[in-house]
């Protein structure tokens, strides 16, 4: 497997991303009051993002197994496996898989909106989010180089 022995970088576990936390999903839908006066202490939450970011990794390397990545690559892949979970990164590892490049830096800058939930755990209509837009520049950098 072209990608077996790869893991994040230093430089992947910095990024600058703006996301509630470190963007560990507690759940869809609204915090209650009880959850935002629930401590979570540096180790908490240092241990939700190291199990993420393993989940994620695993995903890259098993499902990128025929091209070889570059360090930057696989970062910018587990970062956008990270926000978006194995099952939404779907079309993106198989263009990585593929080596169409180009097409990894399509489907990722596709993948700028959110479903907001109202009240009751409704999704709504789909948002464009602005921040997204920057997080998935920096992510498809890699793929345009080459």
């Amino acid at each position: 497997m072209a990608n077996a022995s790869m893991r994040l970088s230093s430089a992947g576990w910095t990024a600058n991303n703006c996301t509630y936390g470190i963007g560990t999903l507690v759940h869809t839908g609204p915090c209650t009051a009880e959850e935002f006066r629930r401590p979570v202490s540096p180790t908490d939450v240092d241990a939700q993002l190291a199990t993420g970011v393993r989940t994620a990794e695993n995903a890259v390397r098993n499902r990128v197994t025929n091209h070889a990545l570059t360090q930057e690559q696989f970062d910018a892949l587990v970062s956008f496996t990270y926000n978006t979970g194995a099952t939404g990164a779907g079309l993106v590892l198989e263009a990585a898989n593929r080596g169409q490049f180009g097409d990894v830096a399509n489907q990722m800058a596709q993948n700028i909106y959110v479903h907001p939930r109202d009240a009751h755990g409704r999704r709504l209509r789909a948002v464009r989010v602005r921040g997204l837009i920057s997080r998935r520049c920096e992510e498809a950098a890699p793929f345009l180089t080459h």
